[in-house]
């Protein structure tokens, strides 16, 4: 998906890539991340919400929860990130990340609660009245005053399969007003996902449905007394999409592939954002009038198409095969023969977090000295250097 924008925006990161995989530094079956470029992309968002004055914050699972770039990251003027999964949450406040908002794309289950408030996040998203009711019991018992954001949806806006769930605009104010009353915690603002979705035909960014939904529940809320401070607007947040949204009301965002510049929008490398990820691999064996190489970083959403294969002194291009989402990835084909160990470059869109990969952590690509500042896991847990 993103192989022309990769070698349009950032032919440093395929230079260096190639050479740890041949190094054997590296091993095939890995995202590499250019810290560098996710630094200066993260610059731009951060200066643009400014500008529109949102609140961005830092969306890690993209890139596989890892701690040590989250914190690279807030260190450039960021408050803190948010946790989609209570799991995230772990993973990074064992680190020492601040968190911000948790609860949003996973409920926090009621064993997990404690945990959660003791991080003190901003906000915490509620889906239903029982959740909210927990959260409160064991912010009383703790002597602290949470803040909730609800969950919106009504009918017609797009829900992915297995995200369904929220507060219909016939009962929001009736739930404020119950979970006011509970104690220990109190209503700070709404959410909704997905705020933005790209255009399939052109890749053009456009507010959904579910922004609209979003911008009501707020006013709702607000005209009935409520003091509603956040309009959280998740999806596809980047500097391309942050003046829209801030113009509708939108109070706060959570860039994630923003930070990589792998948004649907840079397919053709003409996003403000650069690309600052690919994916490395290696020509397993052949099969027929094809290849195999490693695979384990697959993702069904990814718009997977085509690949570099590296061959000798000799570079090709060539299409991937289709795969079965399905089936596990223990190879992705690829159309050709080509020698065994050629190391492979592809760029498509990922959530590492779903993925059996090793991410590769690597400054001082921009000024021509790369070293690896950290190997990792693909859920955010380092892992023994090959160095």
């Amino acid at each position: 998906m993103f192989l022309d924008a990769l070698r349009k925006q950032n032919q440093p990161l395929i230079d260096t890539s190639l050479g740890l995989l041949r190094q054997h530094k590296l091993t095939p079956d890995t995202w590499v991340i250019d810290v560098d470029m996710v630094e200066e992309n993260a610059r731009r968002i951060l200066q643009t919400a400014e500008k529109y004055r949102v609140t961005p914050y830092v969306m890690s699972k993209q890139f596989g929860r890892n701690p040590w770039l989250t914190q690279q990251i807030i260190a450039l003027g960021f408050s803190g990130a948010v946790a989609v999964d209570f799991r995230e949450a772990r993973c990074l406040a064992n680190s020492g990340v601040p968190l911000r908002h948790l609860g949003h794309l996973v409920q926090i289950p009621d064993g997990e609660i404690e945990s959660a408030l003791r991080c003190r996040p901003e906000v915490i998203t509620v889906f239903s009245f029982d959740k909210a009711h927990r959260i409160a019991e064991c912010a009383r018992r703790l002597g602290i005053r949470q803040r909730l954001l609800l969950k919106v949806c009504q009918t017609g806006d797009i829900v992915y399969p297995g995200q369904e769930g929220g507060f219909q605009p016939n009962e929001l104010l009736d739930v404020a007003t119950r979970i006011t009353a509970l104690g220990g915690v109190e209503i700070a603002g709404v959410t909704h996902f997905p705020c933005v979705l790209a255009s399939p035909s052109n890749g053009e960014n456009l507010t959904t449905p579910n922004f609209k939904t979003l911008v009501n529940a707020a006013e709702t809320l607000r005209a009935a007394g409520f003091p509603i401070e956040q309009i959280n607007a998740p999806s596809a947040n980047s500097c391309d999409t942050i003046p829209a949204l801030a113009r509708g009301g939108a109070t706060h965002i959570e860039p994630g592939h923003a930070f990589t510049g792998t948004i649907p929008a840079n397919e053709c490398g003409e996003q403000p954002e650069r690309i600052a990820m690919l994916y490395l691999s290696e020509v397993s064996h052949n099969a027929g009038p094809n290849s195999l190489c490693f695979g384990g970083g697959y993702y069904r959403r990814g718009r997977l198409r085509n690949a570099l294969v590296f061959a000798g002194d000799a570079l090709h291009e060539t299409r991937t095969l289709p795969f079965k989402s399905d089936n596990i990835d223990y190879y992705l084909g690829l159309e050709g023969n080509f020698a065994v160990g050629s190391p492979v470059i592809m760029c498509f869109r990922t959530q590492i977090f779903v993925t059996r990969s090793d991410v590769a952590l690597i400054q001082g690509i921009s000024t021509g000295q790369p070293t690896i500042a950290g190997l990792y896991d693909s859920l955010g847990n380092p892992i023994v250097s090959r160095q």
